[in-house]
């Protein structure tokens, strides 16, 4: 699964599984950078939420996870929304493609 969603500041996030558990977050990753060379720059952990910075054809987008709503890559920071917007999706199908 995988739909677009806009955000409040226009940008775009692309939900791969809005009900999934942190396993397919991390198999998520773990293509992202292994099939895409993607590096993660910053990686934030919290107890319920993750989000893992990373760049993808010069923007910077963020791998989302939450325990309640899944996982998701939107804009980190939300720039030029026209080339964020194509690079997110170009993720998110990527991903769809996938095994995911």
């Amino acid at each position: 699964m995988c739909y677009e969603l806009k955000t409040n500041f226009g940008g775009t996030e692309a939900v791969i599984d809005d009900n999934c558990g942190i396993t397919k977050f991390y198999a998520i990753a773990d293509t992202l950078a292994q099939k895409l060379q993607i590096e993660f720059i910053n990686q934030v952990d919290e107890s319920d939420t993750l989000d893992w910075d990373f760049k993808y054809k010069d923007q910077f987008l963020t791998l989302h996870y939450n325990v309640f709503n899944g996982v998701s890559i939107f804009p980190h920071e939300k720039k030029n929304i026209r080339q964020e917007h194509n690079a997110v999706m170009e993720v998110a199908n990527f991903l769809q493609r996938s095994i995911f």
